[in-house]
């Protein structure tokens, strides 16, 4: 069992198209271009359902504003809102813990120089 490799759109679609043209011959594609069975046949199954585009690899990347429907750019907003929501109630948290932490400080210095006379 080979590794596979990593490999451009370009190369992905040569090497899918010599294999159509080589009758399917999984395991030569396999050592010609060292690439992996399991790489050569999914692309092989998503070049011929999707064409040269479906080869694109997309791991990581959302879609773009104009392909989200109007459902989509109304939850991507919602759960934009709540994350601002959520930092803004965090932050509001530090800083009334900090004015109470003051308070206290203020008072304990207060109290320490009225002892100290």
């Amino acid at each position: 069992m080979k590794n596979g490799r990593k490999t451009t759109q370009l190369e992905r679609v040569e090497i899918v198209q010599w294999i159509i043209a080589n009758d399917m011959d999984y395991s030569r594609a396999m050592s010609k271009y060292n690439v992996s069975y399991g790489q050569v046949y999914s692309w092989t199954r998503k070049f011929k359902q999707g064409g040269p585009e479906a080869l694109i690899d997309r791991r990581g990347k959302g879609k773009a504003i104009d392909q989200l429907t109007d459902d989509e750019k109304r939850d991507l907003e919602v759960k934009r809102l709540k994350a601002r929501i959520e930092h803004l109630s965090t932050e509001n948290a530090v800083l009334k813990k900090l004015q109470e932490l003051e308070r206290l400080d203020a008072t304990h210095n207060t109290s320490t120089k009225q002892s100290k006379r």
